[in-house]
């Protein structure tokens, strides 16, 4: 995938180099700064100066300017120059021997320690491990031994400081601090000159093809690999990158990051370190030198020299964009960070994101786009901007300049594809959901939210009502419109609601239950209504609508008033009294929501109570009086009158009876209200004889003595057994009856006072469990009390025992010391001593054992009946 990186820019001409001369040809480069030299194969040096400037058309050029030439009287090429600008001289290597030469002058320095001779390369260790800033570090091929040579190079001097051994005589090097990077004949190899240790690389063939050997950075080198393979290689002989898949004919090679840029015979080719990927090639015939100086990468012909410039960063990437190459721009991109300082790279890095989130929108890849949009940080207005009449009419945003994106909306990137329009805002929800969630939304939530509701109400989305019924920033007066638009009126209720328009809510609301609007949000929207007005702390709306609720169903419409919380606070609370009277013409809502009142709610107050008997008591006697009423209606009716009669104290008895008394269907309610009257005589002969229920009678006893002690519970079937027994009642005595009631309940009589009232005639057979459950309980009473007693009576020598015990010591009280029992402090020296010499005031001591386990059981026993 290509790529333009890089540019071909003309720096000197092959007339400012030679003129005339045809025989002349560039040897060697080098560039420092401004400053270019030039070595030719006639032993001259060229001094150019090179100055860079911005054509019309914002393209980078160069001009030159020759300063001087210098002949150096060997007859043989210059082989190579290198620059020690700390020194301001040219490292010079002709015929094999290293001269130094001024930079400015290009005057050779005098001889003495000045050359060094029977040399075949050389290079600057640009990681110099001396401390002296004021010389220069090189290594030296000897052309004499196997051997490469560390030098130092000095104003007025080369200084040998060590000479390391090789394997063989090396043909190229490189250095980095102590790590010498060896072509030999046949291999290349990594040397430490300090330390001696070595690693072998690979093997190649240096009669076959020139040899590369290019440091690209700290301690890690380039190398020209059979295969046509650009290695990378570490100081540990290790790669850490891909290689690069370049020419078998390369003959030089530069790093300017993030590229790889290597010269053949007839091409420049540009690969990427970040994907070995071919980015860029470019044709240039007769080269045959490139370097790069300092980031600046030159290149040289025969006969005149170029510059290869970069290309800026951000248009390389946004060419890959243009090609919605977005993998490749986010690795370039990624991969420059090292090159661009960290504030620029964020923002740049941010804006690519965004870009590539942007471009994979439009192809449809949501969940890339996504991720590269929370990464960029995008702000989510631009993604919303998109979308037509999304964003609220006050919003004071406006779209990202320059651009993001090549879309001017929605339909334009659909061109009429519903489906992809569907599809895209359905991305935008859940990428609105992800952002509501998170802090990214912070300072434009009405914008995000507005926009969510819009989309929600517009696709019939279920999450429409979770957003407004939870803290939301919708803009009422943009939302409002777009859900009465797409009929959401049960929605816009909830809007104007969290806006506290209540009564707006209520309005609309009303009207979608009458029909004259059609939602069917909610099928059971009245339901949903009565509980909000039960709710509702404005009294004056729940009065409103109230009538309008309990003429549509009393039931239901009830609840307003039953279902209100109850609180201490007076604000929002109805009076009891109020509603009731208000009921009053709506019956059925008025009984139930006295039955709130009463059985819910257990007011005690009598006139609620009185009601609800007395509107009871109506509703059966109604249904008596009505031909066509249902056995089931009647009995639903009794027995909640009933049970009323027997679970509450707080009515009026007297006149409920007079309005009962004159039934004769409805004895068994006259019979409870003879008991609440204490009247028991009469309600066992209503229950017995009018009845004829003894089960009723029986049940009667037990309920009328329920919160009594024993004594009138007995007392209570002592009376029913004297009815049944009774001989003066039409049909006289009912034996069968009485003998059922002793047989049954024989541990509440007192068998002494039965057996007296029993007439002699009757059988003892009949009356032979009576006679077995009283004994039983007779023998349990006093068995249950003799054991009381004997725990009493140990219970009091353990105390005897213990006061004898501690008897004479000393007891000490003060007001400082507190009770165990009740911890409050003494304030009278009389005092009662637990075991252990404990004190502990008197009353608690009376009261500990009132509480205790044997006193319980001693009272218990006591209660017993027995004979």
């Amino acid at each position: 995938m290509s790529v333009k990186a890089f540019e071909l820019v003309s720096a000197v001409e092959r007339e400012q180099l030679m003129g005339e001369k045809v025989r002349i040809t560039i040897e060697c480069i080098e560039c420092c700064g401004q400053h270019l030299y030039v070595g030719t194969n006639d032993c001259f040096i060229y001094h150019f100066l090179l100055e860079e400037r911005t054509t019309t058309k914002g393209r980078l050029a160069y001009s030159s300017q020759k300063l001087l030439q210098k002949y150096l009287g060997l007859k043989k090429p210059v082989a190579e120059l290198k620059a020690a600008s700390a020194l301001e001289r040219l490292i010079v290597l002709c015929d094999a021997t290293i001269a130094l030469v001024d930079m400015v002058t290009l005057e050779p320095v005098p001889s003495g320690g000045a050359k060094l001779k029977g040399v075949t390369a050389f290079c600057i260790n640009e990681n110099p491990v001396t401390a002296d800033p004021f010389c220069a570090e090189m290594a030296v091929v000897s052309a004499r031994r196997r051997a490469v040579q560390i030098c130092t190079v000095h104003e007025d001097r080369v200084q040998m400081l060590k000479e390391v051994a090789t394997p063989e005589q090396p043909c190229a090097l490189s250095v980095d601090g102590y790590f010498l990077c060896l072509a030999l004949p046949t291999q290349y190899m990594i040397l430490n000159y300090s330390t001696g240790a070595s690693q072998d690389l690979f093997p190649y063939d240096s009669e076959e093809r020139k040899p590369i050997v290019k440091r690209i950075g700290r301690e890690e080198f380039l190398l020209a690999a059979p295969g046509g393979l650009g290695m990378f290689a570490s100081a540990e002989g290790i790669s850490q990158r891909a290689p690069v898949s370049w020419s078998e004919s390369v003959i030089g090679a530069a790093v300017c990051f993030p590229y790889v840029v290597a010269l053949d015979e007839g091409f420049v080719t540009v690969h990427s370190m970040l994907d070995q990927q071919l980015k860029q090639t470019l044709s240039f015939r007769e080269g045959h030198i490139l370097q790069d100086f300092e980031g600046k990468v030159v290149l040289a012909s025969t006969k005149a020299v170029y510059v290869l410039v970069p290309l800026p960063l951000e248009q390389q990437i946004q060419d890959l964009l243009a090609g919605h190459r977005v993998e490749e721009a986010l690795t370039l991109t990624e991969g420059a960070q090292r090159n661009i300082p960290k504030d620029k790279f964020q923002i740049l890095h941010k804006r690519i994101l965004q870009q590539a989130g942007f471009i994979q929108f439009g192809q449809l890849q949501f969940s890339e786009a996504k991720e590269h949009f929370r990464k960029g940080q995008l702000d989510v207005r631009e993604l919303i901007s998109l979308y037509p009449l999304l964003l609220p009419a006050s919003s004071s945003f406006t779209r990202c300049h320059p651009p993001l994106h090549e879309f001017a909306d929605l339909n334009h990137l659909a061109q009429g594809d519903q489906e992809k329009v569907q599809r895209c805002k359905r991305f935008l929800i859940s990428y609105l959901r992800e952002v509501r969630s998170s802090e990214s939304a912070n300072g434009f939530r009405e914008d995000v939210d507005t926009a969510l509701l819009k989309l929600y109400a517009e696709i019939g989305h279920e999450s429409l009502l979770d957003l407004l019924a939870s803290d939301n920033a919708c803009l009422l007066a943009d939302s409002a419109p777009w859900l009465e638009k797409h009929n959401r009126y049960f929605a816009l209720g909830l809007l104007y609601h969290y806006n506290g328009q209540d009564s707006s809510a209520l309005q609309m609301w009303v009207r979608v239950v009458n029909g004259d609007l059609q939602d069917s949000t909610r099928a059971d929207l009245f339901e949903y209504v009565v509980d909000f007005l039960s709710f509702c702390s404005n009294l004056d709306l729940v009065w409103k609508y109230a009538d309008w609720a309990l003429q549509k169903d009393q039931k239901i419409g009830v609840q307003i008033f039953t279902k209100r919380p109850i609180s201490k606070e007076t604000t929002g609370q109805l009076n009891p009294d109020e509603v009731i009277k208000y009921l009053e013409k709506h019956h059925q809502a008025l009984v139930l929501y006295l039955e709130h009142l009463v059985l819910e709610r257990r007011l005690q107050k009598e006139k609620y109570h009185t009601h609800l008997a007395v509107l009871y008591a109506d509703r059966v006697l109604g249904l008596l009086s009505r031909p066509s009423a249902t056995v089931e209606q009647l009995s639903s009716a009794r027995e909640k009158l009933q049970r009323l009669l027997r679970e509450s104290s707080l009515y009026r008895v007297q006149l409920l009876l007079g309005k009962l008394q004159e039934s004769e269907v409805l004895l068994t309610e006259r019979a409870t209200l003879h008991g609440k009257l204490e009247e028991h005589d009469k309600a066992l002969h209503i229950l017995v004889h009018q009845l004829k229920n003894s089960t009723a009678a029986e049940d009667y006893c037990t309920w009328a003595s329920e919160d009594h002690d024993p004594a009138h519970r007995q007392k209570l079937f002592h009376q029913l057994l004297s009815v049944y027994l009774d001989p003066d009642v039409p049909g006289g005595a009912q034996t069968m009856e009485a003998v059922d009631l002793l047989n049954r309940h024989a541990d509440v009589f007192d068998a002494v006072q039965v057996l007296e009232l029993l007439p002699e005639a009757w059988s003892l057979t009949l009356l032979r469990p009576f006679l077995c459950g009283a004994l039983r309980a007779n023998i349990h009473a006093r068995r249950t009390s003799q054991v009381a007693l004997g725990l009493a009576q140990a219970e009091n020598l353990q105390l005897h025992h213990d006061r004898l015990k501690y008897r004479g010591g000393p007891v000490f009280v003060s007001e400082k010391r507190g009770c165990q029992l009740c911890h409050n402090t003494f304030r009278e020296p009389d005092c009662v001593c637990l075991p252990g010499g404990t004190p502990i005031h008197t009353h608690c001591a009376a009261q500990r054992l009132q509480d205790s386990p044997t006193k319980r059981r001693l009272d218990h026993g006591h209660t017993s009946n027995h004979t």
